[in-house]
């Protein structure tokens, strides 16, 4: 199909007394990665939200790749072709990285009894695959509580591409990560977007990683869409823009 993979149109959302999002529109393109920039309270994290199904908007519309999933649930997002990771990765700590992708390999699948061996079985190759993919290899049979919080990053990255999305959305994917880490982590986690052909959206506030790494900027202010451009026009706009005295 051709144009977008995904079509964000006048989508407002308001808590209460408090206007989060305030007509935002915005395209995603099927291939490339796309960094959305901003302060706190910019609705940053509120627009993934929406994207991903956990809010309803009160106005407007949301379409990937052609089909309207305004409103859907998070369940039914995923299944059509959207993944996410969060600021905080939600992975078993207490499991080994390959249990762990071994377990979101069984939930692309549709498995979910859990009478039925993971390892051993049909889902070893495929989370030994990805552990390879996203640099993990090294770690696969350590517990995830005594892994590096950058290798945490990746394994987060990892079992959401278990489930083979179209696009991933990423909040964040350098924080609490080092700061000499987080190129190659950026490194390893964009070489796997590409092997996968999988569109990406990232929030953060890391200007040095968004251009580095991002095709396009995204600038978000007081829950709406402020400016966008290449990654250099917008950190130069950041640069010009006043300070708090």
């Amino acid at each position: 199909m051709n144009g977008p993979l995904l079509e964000v149109a006048n989508v407002a959302v308001r808590f209460g007394g408090v206007q989060a999002l305030r007509n935002v529109n915005l395209t995603i393109p099927r291939t490339g990665c796309l960094a959305i920039i901003g302060d706190n309270g910019a609705g940053k994290s509120t627009l993934l939200n929406v994207l991903t199904g956990y809010v309803r908007p009160q106005s407007g519309r949301v379409s990937f790749d052609g089909r309207d999933i305004t409103g859907l649930s998070p369940r039914a997002i995923t299944r059509a072709g959207i993944a996410r990771t969060f600021q905080h990765p939600e992975i078993f700590r207490f499991y080994t990285v390959l249990d762990n992708l071994r377990l979101a390999v069984a939930a692309h699948d549709g498995f979910w009894n859990p009478a039925v061996r993971l390892r051993g079985g049909a889902f070893d190759h495929t989370a030994s695959a990805l552990a390879a993919m996203c640099g993990l290899a090294p770690v696969g049979d350590e517990r995830v509580r005594d892994i590096a919080e950058g290798e945490r990053k990746l394994l987060d990255v990892a079992m959401a591409l278990a489930l083979r999305p179209a696009l991933l959305l990423m909040d964040e994917p350098t924080s609490g990560v080092s700061s000499h880490e987080k190129f190659s982590i950026m490194d390893t986690l964009i070489a796997a977007l590409r092997e996968q052909e999988t569109a990406a959206l990232f929030v953060e506030h890391d200007m040095d990683v968004v251009t580095r790494y991002a095709d396009h900027v995204i600038a978000m202010a007081e829950g709406t869409v402020v400016a966008s451009g290449a990654p250099a026009e917008m950190l130069a706009r950041e640069e010009r823009a006043p300070r708090p005295v």
